[in-house]
């Protein structure tokens, strides 16, 4: 089955299996940033945005996204060296394996709650798990992010 949507910007065309998920398409075409940690739903390290939301590929099946917007970090470069940044500052990102779901999960944020709270800031993050760093540097990175004036 054909699939159009626009994946970072562009528009593209995917052959796809009737049951095969966003994670397994966007690996199989080389989006390497989109993780597979636990295939059930439960980690965030397959977090992608779709129409601006953040969704698990590891639980879409690709079918579904037809015409829909799918953004990575790939598509999101600039935002997520920022990002990155801070978490490098904090000490936040040692295996690095959680950060691109992470920051998407980041940057959704920003774009839809203005000026979150402690609290909104650990409820929209909690299902990314790190098994490294804690989330307290996460945390000290994401505060440092949302006060950038940039």
């Amino acid at each position: 089955m054909i699939v159009e949507m626009t994946l970072n910007h562009q528009v593209k065309r995917f052959d796809v299996d009737h049951d095969e998920t966003l994670l397994q398409t966007l690996r199989k075409h080389g989006v390497m940033s989109v993780k597979n940690g636990c295939n059930a739903s439960s980690c965030g390290t397959c977090t992608v945005l779709v129409d601006g939301k953040p969704m698990l590929s590891c639980s879409l099946l690709t079918i579904r996204l037809q015409n829909k917007k799918v953004v990575t970090v790939e598509g999101l470069q600039e935002e997520v060296e920022k990002i990155g940044h801070y978490f490098g500052l904090e000490g936040a990102d040692q295996c690095g394996y959680c950060n691109p779901g992470v920051a998407l999960a980041i940057y959704a944020m920003k774009q839809s709650l203005a000026n979150p709270s402690s609290e909104e800031i650990k409820t929209f993050l909690v299902g990314n798990l790190c098994r490294c760093s804690g989330h307290q540097a996460q945390f000290k990175a994401v505060k440092r992010y949302l006060g950038d004036p940039l």
